[in-house]
């Protein structure tokens, strides 16, 4: 099954995976609840979880209790279906949510204060916005006092898309809640991905566009980059006539695309995408993944992380050895994991090697082991369950670390083990 298919299937359980993203409320409210937008609903705000909305965000609350208080269930998913996996990949960043009344409003136009941001997060540097130091900063904007009194949580946002040349020279005000346009958002993730003199080098492109006269000379090379890195595209109406549409607004779905397509051509930060073969059942949080060139990665599983094994959300417990697997990790840990093929039926095993280490579940029974052998030079690590009736061939009393055994089994859990 692709991947784009299993999205589609599973639309509805899919948007619970946005509890990943820490304090998975609206970053993109004012600090009243009110979001700057078309709809005049209530929403909390990020810096309203614990302060009735004054603009300090608890730094003793625990990630983890920010994302208990969060429950998904998005009310308008059919709205955004085509934008859906673009959602949950930039959720497992923690830089693009939706709302806490249940909805992502995918069509509704985007501030320019939303973008920034995103934009900021993307970079991977959300935990330098949001300090102390950051949130204080004295800015020297003409309308820096609104952003003051109603956005107080994106002060470190702007300060810190000043200091990484998000801005250009000669703007004076922020404009939070201005509409963010195509060429705007274009501009502002091109300079993200630190890539302006690459764009400045293009200002002189011709552009295939009907409506080129009205992108400014200066800009033309950021366009020009994004089209060529498949960040953003044009629209072609019956008649072949190309338009880009420059001052058309960005909706909050069409963001999470641009966003998405610019989070490829990010440097790595502290998220990544990884795929293979899981190597055996996950123990003590972690699993061993075998990438297509063979070589293995051992990555520890976060807590909270969301999987789908058989178009469904699945536990940790479910996955079995040879899976094929799609992850995304944030921060070093596993948050998403997808079984985008399942093992085949049959999946005996036989491994000889040293025993590693031992471990015993609160019965005083093996529950896993774990071998190492060496193997073209290298040293590694085969970490497997153990099935409660376990059968031991030898002296028991000599399965210890160091010992030479072969384990046989099947689906990463072993059945046999034998002393040599």
């Amino acid at each position: 099954m692709t991947t784009n298919k299993l999205w589609k299937k599973t639309a509805i359980t899919a948007t619970a995976m946005l509890m990943l993203a820490s304090g998975a409320t609206s970053a993109f409210a004012d600090a009243k609840g009110n979001h700057d937008g078309n709809d005049k609903g209530k929403h909390k705000g990020w810096y309203e979880n614990s302060n009735n909305g004054k603009g300090n965000k608890d730094k003793d609350k625990s990630k983890d209790e920010d994302k208990a208080n969060i429950r998904w269930n998005f009310k308008d998913e059919q709205d955004l279906e085509w934008a859906l996996e673009y959602i949950m990949r930039l959720a497992a960043k923690g830089v693009f949510t939706g709302y806490e009344d249940g909805t992502f409003k995918p069509k509704q136009n985007i501030s320019r204060i939303e973008t920034l941001t995103a934009a900021v997060r993307l970079m991977g540097l959300r935990e330098q916005a949001e300090s102390a130091e950051e949130m204080k900063t004295e800015l020297n904007f003409k309308d820096a006092d609104k952003l003051y009194k109603k956005y107080p949580w994106a002060v470190g946002y702007v300060a810190v898309g000043l200091e990484n040349d998000l801005f250009i020279e000669s703007e004076t005000e922020i404009k939070p809640e201005q509409n963010a346009t195509r060429l705007w958002s274009t501009i502002l993730l091109i300079k993200a991905l630190k890539l302006e003199d690459e764009a400045k080098k293009l200002n002189n492109t011709k552009l295939d566009f009907k409506d080129a006269n009205e992108i400014p000379a200066g800009a033309v090379g950021y366009v020009a980059l994004a089209l060529e890195k498949g960040i953003i595209t044009g629209y072609s109406d019956k008649h072949g006539n190309k338009t880009f549409r420059p001052n058309q607004p960005v909706t909050r779905a069409e963001l999470a695309a641009l966003l998405d397509r610019t989070d490829n051509e990010m440097p790595d930060h502290d998220a990544q995408a990884i795929v293979g073969k899981l190597k055996a059942a996950p123990v003590n949080g972690t699993l061993t993944l075998v990438k297509p060139d063979n070589t293995e990665v051992t990555l520890a599983i976060d807590p909270t992380v969301f999987i789908f094994r058989d178009d469904k959300k699945a536990p940790v417990s479910a996955l079995q050895a040879g899976d094929s697997l799609f992850l995304r990790t944030y921060q070093q840990k596993v948050v998403f994991i997808e079984v985008t093929e399942k093992a085949p039926a049959s999946t005996a095993f036989t491994e000889l090697g040293q025993v590693n280490t031992l471990n015993f579940n609160a019965q005083a029974k093996l529950s896993t082991i774990s071998l190492t052998r060496v193997e073209n030079g290298q040293t590694k690590v085969l970490i497997y369950n153990v099935d409660a009736n376990v059968t031991i061939i030898g002296d028991a009393s000599k399965l210890k670390s160091g010992q030479v055994v072969e384990v046989k089994g099947e689906a990463g859990t072993v059945k046999s083990i034998e002393i040599k």
